[in-house]
């Protein structure tokens, strides 16, 4: 491979030749299309073109060289950092492009700018897709889950090439037309926001079995094994395991125990439970999942409040087995709770800004490729294909059904950490959503009461139409 221009012309170009770019570039090249890359980083150039071999790849740190050799109308796919290097190879890109060229933005960029850059883009005759893709790099390399949203037009000119580069399930591919403008990035923001709670729940069952039964890295690891094998099935609860067995080079000692206990957030997770509070659909266990993140990086404050506050003298006496299944029921119901908490978000931003989406669509090609890939998304999907309008997941018969058989184990392990002093918030969360979803009656009247008396905020009665206001201290005692 040389930088000299080929004759052909490549149908699909892509800017950002990281380890996502190049894989995915080498994916499509698998899949008998001609591809070019682009980057300012010569070594990434040299990088693919050593992997490329004998592939139908072109790449160059030309950008003049990468933007001659596509064919018109020409496609381009952006696998940069979200935020300013976004905007920044757009401003690169666009005076050598022409009208109808496509730009796809690949990135985790926050929907709401994607919307500006739809806007923005339109006006110069450009077209602009969002288009979100999960399952990292074995994903890129090997089949991935693609969320694309924009024009249904400039998503049919590439459809081709996504599902042949996509996972597939069933033979399906993980990828289909999500909506408008910033549907893509919307869902695979809503995506990530699910990982976290998934990430979340699955540690505090780590942290129960570590500080409760006392056990091994041998021993997580074969629950975690074992754990996959059933309704907890997924891409999560599978490496979950291999971390267990995973041994430091360093110290001879398993990864986990020299890993330091602070978890870090690029900001997709806070983004998803910022807009749940703008569109007043609540996420608690995604919201927990956020703030626990931020509130592992405060190590230091809590070493200090562990010397303060000692731990609950109470020792685990019970059956050990029937603990394990207890939490394994827990956090079955706790994952059953974070995914509906993520699709009714969905829901209610596709009315809102008008996406238009398809929960069972989603749910479908949420099953193979992605992070959050798990038995349970079958149930999912079956579930909105039998009802397409649920507004709630555990509103579905069968999936509560599956809630209620399992609640009392649910609430043994809530009952149990919080007796023993062990944090287990997004599991808690996850209960609290479940018992306030599912109450008729809710003490949020005294919170309207509270609103009226010092705000003349008003409030609605339970026996007539219409909004009132009391002057509380009048005749009172």
């Amino acid at each position: 491979m040389t930088d000299t221009v080929k004759s052909k012309q490549y149908e699909i170009g892509m800017v950002g030749l990281g380890v996502m770019g190049r894989n995915l570039l080498l994916n499509m090249a698998d899949h008998g299309f001609s591809v070019a890359g682009y980057d300012k980083d010569p070594s990434k150039v040299e990088a693919l073109r050593k992997e490329a071999e004998k592939r139908d790849i072109h790449c160059t740190v030309s950008l003049q060289e990468f933007i001659s050799g596509l064919g018109l109308p020409r496609a381009i796919i952006l696998l940069v950092p979200a935020g300013a290097p976004v905007d920044s190879v757009i401003n690169e890109l666009s005076p050598h492009l022409q009208k109808d060229d496509l730009i796809i933005d690949s990135g985790n960029s926050y929907f709401k700018d994607t919307d500006l850059r739809t806007i923005r883009l339109k006006g110069k005759g450009i077209l602009f897709m969002g288009m979100g893709i999960s399952g990292g790099e074995e994903g890129a390399r090997h089949g991935a889950s693609i969320m694309p949203g924009g024009l249904k037009e400039a998503y049919e000119r590439v459809k081709p090439i996504l599902e042949a580069v996509a996972a597939r399930v069933n033979g399906d591919p993980c990828v289909t037309y999500l909506g408008p403008l910033s549907a893509g990035h919307f869902v695979k923001m809503v995506h990530n926001g699910i990982e976290y709670g998934v990430m979340q729940l699955i540690s505090e069952t780590y942290g129960l079995m570590k500080l409760v039964l006392g056990f091994s890295e041998d021993q997580l690891q074969n629950v975690y094994s074992e754990w996959n094998k059933g309704e907890l099935n997924g891409f999560l609860m599978e490496i979950t395991g291999n971390i267990f067995g995973k041994v430091d080079d360093k110290t001879g000692k398993r990864l986990i125990d020299e890993i330091l206990d602070v978890a870090r957030q690029k900001g997709t997770g806070m983004w998803t439970s910022q807009s749940a509070m703008e569109l007043q659909v609540p996420v608690p266990t995604i919201d927990m999942a956020v703030a626990m993140r931020d509130l592992s990086v405060f190590e230091e404050q809590r070493e200090t409040a562990c010397k303060i506050y000692l731990d609950p003298k109470t020792a685990f006496s019970g059956d050990k087995i029937k603990f394990l299944i207890q939490l394994r029921k827990a956090l079955y119901v706790s994952m059953l709770t974070t995914y509906a908490q993520g699709f009714a978000l969905l829901l209610a931003a596709s009315d809102k800004y008008g996406y238009h989406l398809d929960p069972e669509a989603i749910a479908r090609i949420w099953r193979g490729g992605c992070i959050i890939r798990a038995a349970l998304l079958e149930d999912i999907q079956a579930a909105f294909h039998a009802k397409h309008d649920l507004l709630n997941l555990l509103l579905d018969p069968y999936l509560s059904k599956e809630i209620r058989e399992n609640q009392e184990d649910f609430r043994q392990i809530v009952c149990l950490a919080s007796t023993m002093g062990i944090p287990i918030p997004g599991i808690m969360a996850s209960l609290g959503y479940l018992d306030a979803y599912r109450s008729a009656w809710l003490p949020a009247n005294l919170i309207q009461a509270q609103r009226d008396y010092f705000g003349a905020h008003t409030y609605e009665r339970v026996d007539a139409k219409g909004t009132y206001h009391t002057e509380w201290l009048k005749g009172s005692k």
